[in-house]
Order: C-alpha cells, then structure tokens, then sequence
C-alpha cells in the first residue's frame, strides 16, 4: 500500500533540489512527479537535455553540473542525478486548464493529461484528488502552481512517509499558510477556467512569499 504525499514549493530551482536529494535517499523516479509553471518561460524545448545557458546539465538548478556532481559523489549516484535516468530527465512541456504552460514530469503528469483532455476539472485536481489528496489541500496546490510555484508529489511506500516527508519539507511552503493568504485576498477555490498568471504576475506574487536572504 501507498500514501501521496505532496508539497508546493514556490519555484522550481528550489523544487528540483527536493527531487534530487529524493533519489539520493533511493526513492525510484518512477514514484515521484513534479509540475512546474512556466509562465515565465524559463523552460524551452531546446533545453530538453537539461542545460543551461552555459551548455552545463544542471537540472537542478544549482550552480554545478550534474555530472560533475555524479563522477564526484560516484558512479551510483551520477546514474541517479547525472546520467538520463533521473525525474529531472524527462522533463517536458504541457498545457492545463486554468494554469498554463507547465514543465512536468512523473506518474501524476499521465493522469492530469488525461483528465484535461477528458474535461475532468482543472486536470490536475482532479489527478491530484484521484491521488489520494483532499480536495481543500488539491485547491490550493493546483492555485499554487498557477501562481507560479512548483508541485511535487511523491508515491511512499508503507514505512517511508517520515522519511519522505523529512525531505520534502525542508524548503516547502506552508500549504495552510498559504491557503489562508490566498483566502484573504478573496480566493476561495481552483478555478480551471481562470485566465492564467502572466509572468510579470508570477514575479510578484514570488515577491510576496520571498524569504529574506540568511
């Protein structure tokens, strides 16, 4: 038996960090699924491989390329976060309702695909709820992620909740929090056919949650 533990982070590059440090700690890509939006189209086709910029692979954002953090750490983990085989791998572009382009990856990518083009509400709430997420905490990960944030949804095995849970909370936003900041400001549920955020609006509303620097 499995438990869907998600959690909303309000970017990517701090998401990906999540993802990669999962499959360090031996969770199967095959269980975890991230959503991602690119309303600021900081993701394009011609970066499938995962580089950037520079030319370097750094699908998580760090700073390092991957591979020379996988020959560094070993062959097993430049498999896991180096070589093709990792979440961050398989990234690709698609379309929801009510939230726009997204980046997306995993299991939960299938279902919400599915319930888009099937007209099931917003696609990924209704992924989201078929998962095993309530339906309030559904609403707000979905409007995250169309206020710019990044979604990533893990598939635990009996006995690895705590452990999951241990990483993915490190640098997660308080969905509780943040469902109440969006109430104040007349919020009250996903909406799929909502105009999605611009980028200039992703930018502010990051600027609102935006920790100050250490």
């Amino acid at each position: 038996m499995t438990e869907t533990i998600s959690r909303l982070y309000d970017d990517y590059a701090t998401a990906s960090q999540a993802v990669t440090q999962l499959e360090r700690a031996g969770i199967p890509h095959s269980d975890i699924s991230m959503v991602a939006s690119n309303a600021d189209s900081w993701y394009s086709g011609d970066r499938k491989a995962g580089r950037d910029a520079t030319g370097r692979v750094d699908r998580d954002r760090d700073g390092v390329d991957d591979r020379a953090e996988g020959a560094a750490a070993g062959a097993g983990m430049g498999a896991a976060v180096g070589g093709a085989v990792g979440l961050l791998a398989g990234l690709g572009l698609l379309a929801i309702p009510g939230i726009g382009p997204v980046v997306a990856a995993g299991w939960l990518v299938s279902t919400a695909a599915g319930a888009a083009a099937g007209g099931a509400t917003g696609g990924l709430l209704g992924a989201l709820t078929q998962a095993g997420v309530s339906e309030d905490d559904a609403h707000v990960y979905a409007e995250g992620v169309r206020r710019g944030g990044t979604l990533v949804t893990v598939r635990a095995p009996d006995g690895e909740r705590s452990r999951i849970e241990a990483i993915l909370d490190r640098s997660a936003v308080n969905i509780r929090e943040r469902g109440a900041a969006y109430r104040k400001t007349g919020w009250n549920r996903f909406d799929p056919d909502a105009s999605p955020y611009t980028a200039d609006q992703v930018r502010k509303e990051r600027d609102l949650y935006r920790r100050p620097a250490a």
